[in-house]
């Protein structure tokens, strides 16, 4: 069977999924239309086989994937999702089945964020897979919340649970290491899943803004991730480690391992809120939090001792060598 070209490729897979601002995806563009008084809120994510995804792994997962990570960054900001669009480069070989499953993770990932498809661009390429995401949400104007608006004083706090991605990670790759066969199939799967299928914390996204003094997605770790809200906010951090939230996998894995305590909280693909509120706000916050389903577990307090974030596990200073992932 012979594969559809770029324009056959677009209508077959893509434009069943776009919305009203893709205009069919039969132009060079896409189109939004803010409400009078809103501001656009803009991220980008980009994904490469081997390095963000295991070439093997299912296409509608790695789908999925890419559009949650920019949503959870919409979400981070207290932005409402408007739109998004994707850049595909597809190397030599791919199958129409294996398109057919990306396309049908992208619109599941798309309807359950409310964030329509409005344009992008499909290539061909010499190396690995590799996708780009950028994705549009639209806040009250003034009103986005930032990495640098922390204030001394404020309450810090995480959404769900942290390392089941950087755990998952562990299970579900190539030579999974001994500690990963102590766990039950569930606690196995979970893991796998919550890596594989990150869940972008959208319904925060209104409490954030009404509360929050500052957000970003943990993305790259709990302990990275804090250093760069902090350092953004020009303050540091009491932190108590003993604190943060794991689920029942995690705790597990780190029972049947115990150095994994520090792989649960340096590791990536949590894709879960870390944020600031101040005394005053913090109790409405968490109630928002938890009337949208989303719990909301305070780890520690911003401080004015700028770069200085103090991590205590069982009343002792703890130190991390290193603090997140890193690309370069």
């Amino acid at each position: 069977m012979e594969r559809p070209g770029e324009f056959e490729l677009i209508a077959r897979y893509f434009a069943p999924i776009a919305g009203p601002g893709g205009l069919g995806l039969i132009d060079d563009a896409g189109l939004l239309r803010p409400a009078r008084g809103y501001e656009i809120v803009v991220t980008a994510d980009a994904l490469v086989a081997g390095v963000h995804f295991f070439p093997d792994d299912p296409p509608g997962s790695i789908a999925r994937k890419a559009l949650a990570v920019n949503l959870s960054d919409l979400a981070a900001k207290g932005a409402k999702p408007e739109g998004f669009v994707l850049t595909l480069a597809l190397p030599k070989g791919w199958a129409d089945s294996w398109l057919a499953g990306f396309a049908a993770g992208l619109q599941q990932a798309a309807g359950e964020g409310a964030c329509p498809l409005i344009g992008g661009d499909t290539v061909s390429t010499p190396g690995p897979l590799t996708l780009s995401i950028t994705a549009f949400g639209s806040v009250p104007a003034g009103r986005m919340v930032s990495r640098s608006g922390a204030k001394a004083g404020d309450i810090l706090a995480v959404s769900g649970t942290i390392g089941d991605g950087a755990l998952g990670l562990k299970v579900h790759g190539p030579d999974a290491p001994p500690w990963v066969e102590s766990l039950s199939p569930t606690d196995r799967g979970y893991l796998a899943d919550r890596y594989l299928h990150p869940q972008p914390r959208l319904r925060l996204a209104a409490a954030l803004q009404a509360h929050a003094s500052a957000a970003m997605d943990v993305s790259d770790g709990l302990v990275g991730d804090l250093a760069k809200l902090l350092k953004a906010s020009g303050l540091g951090a009491e932190v108590d480690l003993d604190a943060v939230p794991m689920s029942e996998a995690a705790r597990a894995a780190i029972m049947a391992a115990p150095a994994l305590a520090e792989l649960a909280w340096t590791g990536g693909d949590d894709y879960e809120i870390l944020c600031t509120a101040s005394q005053g706000e913090f109790p409405a916050l968490a109630e928002a939090a938890l009337a949208a389903g989303i719990a909301l577990t305070v780890i520690g307090t911003v401080t004015d001792t700028t770069g200085a974030i103090a991590y205590r596990e069982g009343g002792r200073v703890r130190d991390f060598a290193a603090g997140s992932f890193a690309h370069f």
